[in-house]
C-alpha cells in the first residue's frame, strides 16, 4: 500500500465494513450503536454541554482579541468569493437538508411534549421555538468554526496540507502528524463525514418522496426512492465534476434564493403577526437564557429529553464538524479571523432563527390536532402543515426543489471534502476520487435505507464524535499556540 494511499484505502475498508454490518444485520448494528450512545449520553452528557459551550466562548473571545486581524492566508490575500456566495455555500454545507427536514417537525414535537409544561399552550410554544433556536443557532456553527478556522489558517497561511491532522502541527510537530496519530485523526474525520452525509441523503430521499406523494400522488415505495436517489446522484456527480466554482457555487446560490422565497411566502401567507411576535420573543429568550440553556442538565433525575434532543444534537454537530469545517475552510481564504468567526457563527445562526420562527410558528398556529397528525411521520410533517395554508401546494413544490438542491450541494460538498481528506489534503482532488466517494455515499444511503440501518449509521457516527470532541478541544489549543507566534502589529 503506497504511503499516500493509506488513509484513503483504510477509510474505504472501514466505511464499507460498517455499511455491510448495517445492511446484513441492521437490528444488531442498531442495538450496539444505541447502547453505546445511551451510555455516552447518560454518563457524559455534561461533557457534550461543556465542550459545546467552550467552542462558543473560544471563537467569540478570539474574534474580539488582537488575533482577530490576522488573515487566513498571506497578508495581501483577498477572499475568493463574495459575501453572499460565501454565506450561501457554508450554509448549504452546514445545515442543508436538516433545516427542511426538522423546520416544522422539531418545533411541533416540543410543542406537543414540552418539558414541565402543558402541551399546546403559549408557554409550550415559547419553549418549542427557544429550544429550536438553541439547537440550530450559534452552538453548531461555533463547533464548525473550531475546525474550519485553524484548518484554513494552516492550509492558506502556513501552506500545510488541507487535512484535519494539520491543525495539530503546532503541538505535535510535522513528523508526528504524518505518522499514525495524524492518520488516525484523518480516518476518524472521513468516517464521521461519510456516515453523517449518507444519513442526511437517506433522510432527504424519504422527504422528497413524501412531498411528491402529497403533491402528485407519487407512491412511497422502494422503486420511487431508487429513482430519486439515482437521479440526484447523477446530478451531484455532474456538479462534482464541474468543480467548486461552478457546480457547488451555482447550486448554493440557488439554495439561498429558494429558501428566501419559501420564507417570504410562508411569512406573508401564514400568521404574519404571530410569526413576528414569536421571533422577537424568542430572540429575547435566547439572549437572556443562553448560558442557562447551555449548561441545563438534571442532577438527580433522568435526562430523557436532553439525551433525545440537545445532547443528541451536540454529538451530531460534532460528527459533522470535520466535513463542514473542511469545506468552510476551503472557501474562506483571505478572510480575517474576526470576519471569519462573525460570518460563520452569527450570520447562519440568524438564518436558522428566521427559518424556525416562520415555519414553527405557522405549524403551531394550526393547533394541536394538526400538529399531532403532522409529527406522526417526520419526513412528511412539513407537507401536512402546508396543506392548511393558502397556496400551500406552491410552497410544497418550492420545498421539493429546495430539498433537491440541498441534497445535491450536501453530497457534492462532501465528495469534494472527502477527496481532499483522502488525497493528502489536495485542494483540487481528482474527479476519479470524488466520483468514488460520491458513489459510496449514495450506495450506503440506498442500502441502509432499505435495510433499516440508516438510523443505526447515524447513531454510530455520533458515537465516533465522542473522541472527536476531545480532538477538537486539543485542536483549539494547538491553534492558539500557533497564533502566539504571529508578529502582530498594534
Amino acid at each position: 500500500m503506497r504511503k499516500n494511499n493509506q488513509v484513503y484505502v483504510i477509510s474505504l475498508i472501514i466505511v464499507i465494513g460498517f455499511s455491510l454490518l448495517g445492511i446484513v444485520s441492521p437490528k444488531r448494528f442498531g442495538n450496539i450503536a444505541n447502547n453505546v450512545f445511551s451510555f455516552l449520553t447518560e454518563k457524559f452528557g455534561w461533557f457534550y454541554l461543556i465542550a459545546m459551550f467552550f467552542f462558543v466562548v473560544f471563537v467569540l473571545i478570539l474574534a474580539l482579541s488582537k488575533y482577530g486581524k490576522i488573515k487566513l492566508g498571506d497578508d495581501d490575500s483577498k477572499p475568493e468569493y463574495s459575501y453572499i456566495s460565501w454565506f450561501a455555500m457554508l450554509f448549504s454545507a452546514g445545515m442543508g437538508i436538516g433545516l427542511v427536514f426538522w423546520g416544522v417537525a422539531e418545533p411541533l414535537n416540543h410543542f406537543l411534549s414540552p418539558v414541565g409544561l402543558d402541551a399546546g399552550t403559549q408557554e409550550a410554544a415559547n419553549f418549542s421555538i427557544l429550544s429550536s433556536f438553541i439547537h440550530w443557532g450559534i452552538h453548531p456553527w461555533a463547533a464548525y468554526t473550531v475546525i474550519a478556522m485553524p484548518l484554513a489558517y494552516m492550509q492558506f497561511r502556513k501552506k500545510k496540507p488541507a487535512l484535519i491532522s494539520s491543525i495539530f502541527i503546532p503541538i505535535l510537530g510535522e513528523e508526528r502528524v504524518k505518522g499514525p496519530i495524524g492518520k488516525f485523526i484523518d480516518i476518524l474525520a472521513i468516517f464521521a463525514t461519510v456516515s453523517g452525509v449518507a444519513t442526511s441523503l437517506g433522510l432527504g430521499v424519504l422527504q422528497i418522496n413524501g412531498g411528491l406523494n402529497y403533491l402528485f400522488g407519487v407512491p412511497i415505495n422502494n422503486l420511487t426512492q431508487i429513482i430519486i436517489i439515482v437521479t440526484v446522484t447523477v446530478l451531484f456527480m455532474i456538479s462534482a465534476i464541474t468543480g467548486l466554482n461552478k457546480g457547488i457555487l451555482i447550486l448554493s446560490n440557488a439554495n439561498i434564493i429558494l429558501a428566501a422565497i419559501l420564507m417570504v411566502l410562508t411569512l406573508l401567507l401564514g400568521p404574519t403577526l404571530a410569526i413576528v411576535n414569536m421571533f422577537t420573543n424568542s430572540i429575547g429568550a435566547f439572549l437572556s437564557g443562553f448560558v442557562r440553556e447551555s449548561f441545563l442538565i438534571n442532577s438527580f433525575s433522568e435526562n430523557n429529553w436532553l439525551g433525545t434532543w440537545r445532547i443528541f444534537y451536540w454529538a451530531w454537530w460534532i460528527a459533522w464538524a470535520p466535513f463542514v469545517g473542511s469545506f468552510i475552510a476551503r472557501i474562506s481564504k483571505g478572510r480575517t479571523i474576526k470576519e471569519f468567526i462573525l460570518g460563520v457563527s452569527l450570520v447562519p445562526a440568524l438564518g436558522s432563527f428566521l427559518w424556525f420562527a416562520i415555519f414553527g410558528t405557522t405549524a403551531m398556529n394550526l393547533g394541536t390536532e394538526i400538529a399531532a397528525e403532522a409529527v406522526q411521520v417526520t419526513e412528511t410533517a412539513f407537507f401536512v402543515v402546508m396543506e392548511h395554508i393558502p397556496f400551500g401546494s406552491i410552497i410544497s413544490f418550492v420545498t421539493i426543489l429546495l430539498l433537491s438542491t440541498f441534497f445535491i450541494t450536501s453530497a457534492d460538498s462532501a465528495t469534494f471534502v472527502l477527496g481532499m481528506m483522502s488525497r493528502n489534503g489536495s485542494l483540487y482532488p481528482k474527479t476519479r476520487i470524488k466520483v468514488t466517494w460520491g458513489a459510496i455515499q449514495s450506495i450506503m444511503a440506498f442500502a441502509l435505507m432499505f435495510s433499516g440501518g440508516l438510523k443505526a449509521l447515524q447513531t454510530s457516527s455520533i458515537v465516533a464524535a465522542f473522541p472527536f470532541a476531545m480532538v477538537m478541544i486539543i485542536g483549539a489549543f494547538s491553534f492558539l499556540k500557533a497564533l502566539r507566534k504571529e508578529d502582530i502589529k498594534e
